[in-house]
């Protein structure tokens, strides 16, 4: 692929940006479908909202204004003068009167916007802006607006503002590295705009994708993350390399030929793997996942397919233009960039020495640090965060909700019960349903809505006990032998059934991704042990990741450093998220790196002394490539959604942790603990291709020592 595009390259890079503006053009030009209520959740909760989706029963969307005062009925005026405000506003459909708390401090206000519940976000302002105003001219009573439409319109300009950001500091750091790497301008610039192409078109392609697998907004964040971090890598494994073999006075086609026999190999099993372990999301049985599985398989096949095709027919057309603008005291002359390369590997094979020499101590310290970074993932506590824990107890959302919630508990979030019958009139029904005080009886549909207040803040202990008390004692015994069908929805329900289905889909997922991950290194090298060491070392990344998150989210121990604060549970869907990505990067560097070890090893070095040049001459490649994903993950961690901060977090950690502690200590250590069984290829198995993992022009065709 890689001499095909070399020697047509006009087509080639012509064909990318056809490519990238087709699929862009088409992706704009039809939309994008996000997911409904009940494909957002599982179990009983989503059967309760299809109930309701299938009668055409949509919820209108509701406001809630809090009126607090400092004495009793000191809100009167105000709520007064807000309800004459909002029915001006001509956006609300219904202003009851106000509702007292028990302590006469405060009122409660429900409002329904007008219109259907599709694009209340955009009709709201007018009510928010009569809340403020009311709320500025009525000095010791303070207005606090929370509810359907002004939430969603604040998290809907939150996201985009945070997307934005994350878009314009994530490139330039990217570039800012590469930069530092290469030395020169062109070659920074081009995994930057080749990650940036993938992602345009990867855009385009999931814009076609939702009209089959309907998306939630976290989804474009995640392939964006993924999109930039897969695609600068993989085109920097594949540009040093070929900048190393033309420093080592090759000529640029044989330089590109070996870049492409090697690292463009690399690239393509560390793609297909990374696209096989996203796969393993669609075995969870949840919506999110399968769209996050479409949207990174996508964006790491593009990125793929762009660095084996369209990279080398730059690189053959720019020739030694690659090196034009030069950074000073940076870039360097091709002659001196050998010299270059030797400095990062002469500090690499500094570390490198005690590890060798003293393996089994080295892989003892090493899993010991990880261990002890996983520890607190023992008592990992997961849930679907609510608002005040998303976006912080500072912010104004949160603010609202909180007050809301402690004058009139279960108000911004209670449990909503549907009942559906063949004849929601009954006598049996109507008893049952007259024992509960907020009941919306559709007769036409046979259909009964009831909204049940729980106890707590909404997510606590105390809310979680009354939800499993109304699952499990109230409605069975209020519609016991009526027939009817009951089901409980609403934020906590829909948390408790998420994790409970997510729970259910973890095995089957981390069955898959193991065993396929193995399979997939058996068949690149030819060895169980190299294909089990893998699988090891993942997991113990993975592990000291959830640790990592737990330490920091959940109890809190140094988040005001990551500018953030503890919320005493990590997001439900997060750690089978991190698995199934830390899985599929690991390999980047995994098969990088273990490549140019069995190319070491093939040219009949010693398995101690092929360890030394394999892990040397990867340095300053997985160096880079690590500090870019480091980078880009960590700068979703400063965004303002709390899921956005704990998966830049876990993700950032993860990778400095595999491209450090596991690949210049573990991987050396074990293998070299391991000797010549790393190369053993069981009898049964010596009828799988062989890969050569060396340039063909080192050294002549043979047989390699240890695996025929």
């Amino acid at each position: 692929m890689g001499v095909w595009s070399a020697h047509h390259r006009k087509t080639a890079i012509i064909g990318w940006l056809l490519l990238v503006a087709l699929t862009a053009g088409v992706g704009g030009a039809l939309g994008t479908v996000e997911a409904a209520p009940s494909e957002m959740g599982a179990g009983d909760s989503a059967r309760a909202d299809r109930i309701l989706q299938d009668a055409g029963l949509e919820r209108p969307a509701g406001e809630l204004v809090l009126v607090a005062a400092g004495e009793p009925g000191g809100w009167q005026r105000a709520a007064a003068e807000l309800r004459r405000a909002v029915t001006r506003t001509g956006a609300v459909a219904d202003v009851p009167p106000p509702v007292p708390s028990a302590d006469g401090k405060d009122a409660l206000l429900t409002l329904t916007i007008e219109g259907d519940r599709e694009g209340a976000a955009d009709r709201v302002g007018p009510v928010v802006d009569a809340v403020r105003a009311v709320d500025r001219a009525h000095d010791g009573v303070e207005l606090h607006q929370f509810g359907d439409a002004s939430s969603e319109k604040w998290l809907t300009d939150l996201l985009a503002d945070d997307f934005v950001r994350a878009e314009l500091t994530a490139v330039p750091l990217a570039l800012g590295i590469l930069l530092i790497v290469f030395g020169t301008v062109v070659a920074a610039l081009l995994p930057v705009v080749l990650a940036l192409t993938a992602c345009a078109a990867a855009f385009g392609l999931l814009a076609v994708a939702s009209h089959q697998f309907a998306l939630f907004p976290t989804t474009y964040s995640v392939m964006f993350l993924m999109g930039l971090a897969v695609g600068v890598d993989y085109c920097l494994f594949y540009l040093r390399r070929e900048r190393d073999e033309r420093a080592a006075g090759r000529d640029a086609e044989t330089a590109l030929r070996i870049a492409a026999a090697t690292s463009g190999r690399a690239v393509l099993v560390s793609g297909v793997t990374v696209m096989v372990a996203m796969a393993g999301m669609f075995f969870s049985g949840l919506m999110l996942f399968e769209g996050f599985a479409v949207a990174t398989i996508l964006v790491v096949f593009i990125a793929m397919l762009g660095s084996v095709t369209v990279l080398p027919a730059l690189l053959a057309w720019l020739g030694d233009r690659v090196d034009a603008g030069r950074i000073p005291f940076l870039g360097r002359p091709r002659g001196r960039c050998a010299g270059k390369a030797r400095q990062s590997g002469a500090v690499a094979g500094a570390l490198l020495r005690p590890v060798l020499t003293r393996p089994a101590l080295f892989a003892a310290l090493g899993a010991g640090v990880l261990l002890v970074l996983a520890a607190p993932a023992a008592g990992m506590r997961t849930e679907q965060l609510g608002w005040q824990k998303q976006l912080g107890s500072d912010a104004p959302l949160s603010v609202a909700y909180g007050r809301i919630a402690d004058a009139f508990p279960g108000g911004p979030e209670p449990a909503r019960v549907v009942v559906a019958a063949e004849d929601i009139t009954a006598a049996p029904l109507r008893r049952a349903l007259a024992g509960f005080d907020r009941v919306r009886v559709h007769r036409a549909e046979n259909i009964a809505e009831i909204e049940v207040p729980l106890a707590g803040d909404g997510s606590d202990a105390r809310s979680r006990a009354a939800l499993e008390r109304l699952r499990k004692e109230t409605l069975p015994a209020a519609f016991d032998g009526t027939g009817a069908e009951v089901r409980v929805t609403g934020g906590l329900a829909g948390s408790v059934d998420f994790n409970e289905r997510l729970g259910d889909g973890m095995v089957p997922v981390f069955v898959f991704i193991t065993v396929v991950t193995f399979l997939l290194m058996l068949l690149c090298f030819r060895s169980p042990v190299i294909a089990a060491t893998a699988i090891v070392l993942n997991l113990l990344s993975v592990a000291a990741a959830y640790g990592v998150m737990t330490a920091v989210f959940q109890h809190g121990w140094g988040a005001s450093l990551l500018a953030t604060e503890k919320v005493g549970a990590v997001q439900s869907w997060l750690p089978l998220f991190v698995l199934v990505v830390l899985f599929g990067l690991s390999m980047d560097y995994h098969v990088f790196v273990v490549s140019r070890i069995r190319e070491a090893r093939d040219r009949d070095a010693d398995t101690r002394e092929a360890i030394r040049e394999g892990v040397r001459r990867t340095a300053g490649a997985v160096t880079g490539a690590a500090a870019i994903m480091v980078a880009v993950f960590a700068v979703f961690g400063t965004l303002s959604m709390q899921d956005m901060k704990q998966m830049g977090v876990g993700l950032a950690v993860a990778v400095l942790l595999d491209a450090t502690v596991v690949r210049m200590v573990l991987l050396p250590s074990v293998m070299a603990l391991l000797g010549e069984r790393n190369w053993h290829t069981p009898r049964m198995l010596r009828r799988l291709p062989l890969l050569d993992h060396g340039p063909v022009d080192n050294h002549p065709a043979r047989e390699p020592a240890r695996t025929r």
